[in-house]
């Protein structure tokens, strides 16, 4: 398992990143409903200064900047270069003065101390080193500061990406790879105990784990949800690991298997389960 963050800088200024950029909408569309009950967790009050980890194009930072006001501030830090040029675009289009957007690893990159919140959507499972990374993210936290995040519960209670996945990797007749469900990944910190581990080494205190479920919105029909999980996701990045030659196999098997899937209506909507962990800076 890797020790640092290269390969996974090296994925988000690649492909992956630009993927991401270009598909803003349609995927903070599908994955707002987790981003919302984090921040209802996380409840960012007026005057408050707060850091978005990974945050991505943006969608949380701007949110959190409305809400903290004039007075608060905040800063979103990714290593991605084509999301933060969406990010900061829809900033300057929205006229926002208090939030800023800074390139850099949220694990080890200098962060300004005193804070009152660390928020992340999705974007700290994916730290080598994930103890040393929270124990840093921790020291830019005001005593009493919190923390609080959202990330992937395992993937059998993730349908949206599992089904897809199972099916193309079925119509290639590759079995699952022995995988470390540890190592750096969205699926990183299904693990409550773990997480709970890493934070207490940490330093933190107060930790908290909610469960949240919510169905997914992949598409209208088979063939849109098909796209959507060709463009974004486990099976996207299956796709492009097999090569071109192979992606009309993987379509049609893609597209049978959301057709059996599908509501009465054709559309898609498969469950994404979740934990919104919260912990506090006692320190």
């Amino acid at each position: 398992m890797p020790t640092d963050n290269s390969e996974q800088i090296a994925d988000w200024n690649g492909a992956m990143g630009r993927l991401w950029a270009e598909n803003q909408r349609e995927i903070d569309a599908v994955v707002v409903p987790f981003g919302v009950a984090a921040l209802a967790t996380a409840a960012p009050r007026a005057g408050e200064r707060v850091i978005d980890v990974g945050c991505g194009c943006g969608d949380t930072t701007i949110e959190i900047a409305r809400v903290v006001g004039e007075h608060g501030s905040v800063l979103g830090v990714d290593v991605s270069q084509p999301m933060l040029e969406v990010a900061r675009l829809r900033t300057s289009q929205a006229g926002d003065t208090n939030l800023e957007f800074r390139e850099g690893d949220a694990s080890a990159a200098p962060l300004p101390a005193g804070m009152d919140l660390l928020f992340s959507r999705f974007g700290v499972m994916f730290f080598g080193e994930p103890t040393a990374a929270f124990r840093h993210l921790r020291a830019s936290l005001r005593a009493g500061g919190r923390c609080v995040f959202v990330c992937w519960r395992t993937p059998r209670d993730n349908a949206w990406a599992m089904a897809p996945l199972a099916a193309a990797r079925a119509a290639m007749a590759v079995a699952p790879p022995p995988a470390d469900p540890n190592a750096p990944g969205p699926f990183a910190f299904a693990d409550e105990a773990r997480v709970r581990s890493l934070l207490t080494e940490a330093g933190f205190a107060g930790i908290e784990f909610r469960r949240f479920d919510q169905m997914l919105a992949l598409g209208d029909t088979a063939h849109d949800a098909t796209e959507y999980a060709l463009r974004i996701g486990p099976t996207s990045r299956f796709a492009r690991e097999m090569g071109d030659a192979h992606l009309p196999t993987i379509r049609k098997a893609v597209e049978q298997a959301f057709a059996q899937l599908a509501g009465a209506d054709g559309r898609v909507n498969l469950v994404g389960s979740a934990w919104i962990v919260s912990a506090t800076n006692p320190a």
